[in-house]
């Protein structure tokens, strides 16, 4: 029940679902409360154009990112650990499994390992049972496209049960513990790896953050507004900024609800 909470609620308070709620406000309002459906309206718009904005959008984004940033030398551990939420199941007509916006997660882990920075990939991530119950597990997913590209099966280790961050760390910990591996490189989105890191250290683990799938650059972070053209187009909505700021504000949202649970 806490999982699907976790899952239902915030949607009412990320900017659309908030927008959403205003305007169904309005709409009940709009004859009897005429003033107060104005303001629901206004709200509705502010949110949105906020939300969208790039330079509002970018902050919160890099905010996240910005704060575990690649290291210049990756040293070798024993494992690489990889979070799911990185694929998209085998259904038709999808010719097989394939990686979403977050594959990167998948490829990184494979050139960490052909770079020999450890011998093992352990894949972190089960499948929700009102999301594609019937399917292969998002580690089944992921070993699929590893060994699609050369990764030998005997080197990755699947963990299917875990159906959040909190369990990805409760359930690799064990498989640690059970093969006595002490250090490992963990990869995430950089917009998950603040939240991720922490909950790998609350669970006892040198975890050594490995960071990929940045969405906010230095380059294009610096030419938001090195022309008045840029600047003058940045200021507008677009629906990639509201999908980037509800991203960071699900991250700001997981770890406030992880704090309050002990789980950071």
């Amino acid at each position: 029940m806490f999982l699907y909470l976790s899952k239902l609620l915030p949607l009412f308070f990320y900017p659309l679902g908030l927008a959403c709620l205003c305007l169904l406000v309005a709409l009940f309002m709009l004859w009897k409360r005429p003033r107060i459906a104005a303001v629901a309206i206004g709200l509705a718009l502010t949110v949105l154009l906020l939300s969208s904005n790039v330079w509002i959008a970018s902050l919160l984004v890099r905010s996240l990112e910005w704060q575990y940033l690649p290291l210049a030398e990756i040293p070798n551990a024993e494992a690489i650990v990889v979070l799911g939420g990185a694929t998209k199941s085998a259904l038709p007509p999808r010719p097989g499994v394939d990686l979403n916006d977050r594959g990167d997660r998948v490829i990184y882990a494979a050139q960490l390992y052909r770079q020999q920075k450890a011998p093992i990939i352990i894949l972190s991530g089960g499948r929700i049972d009102w999301q594609d119950s019937i399917n292969a597990s998002e580690s089944q997913d992921m070993a699929a496209i590893l060994t699609s590209i050369g990764i030998p099966p005997a080197a990755i280790i699947e963990e299917s049960e875990s159906l959040n961050t909190y369990q990805n760390a409760v359930n690799v910990r064990k498989i640690l513990e059970s093969r006595g591996i002490r250090r490992i490189l963990l990869v995430t989105s950089a917009m998950h790896m603040p939240r991720s890191i922490l909950i790998f250290k609350r669970q006892g683990i040198d975890a050594i953050p490995a960071p990929t799938d940045y969405t906010i650059t230095y380059k294009e972070f610096a030419g938001l507004a090195s022309t008045p053209k840029a600047a003058l187009l940045n200021l507008f909505p677009d629906s990639n900024n509201l999908q980037n700021f509800t991203a960071a504000l699900k991250e700001y949202v997981g770890i406030f609800v992880y704090r309050l649970r002990g789980w950071l």
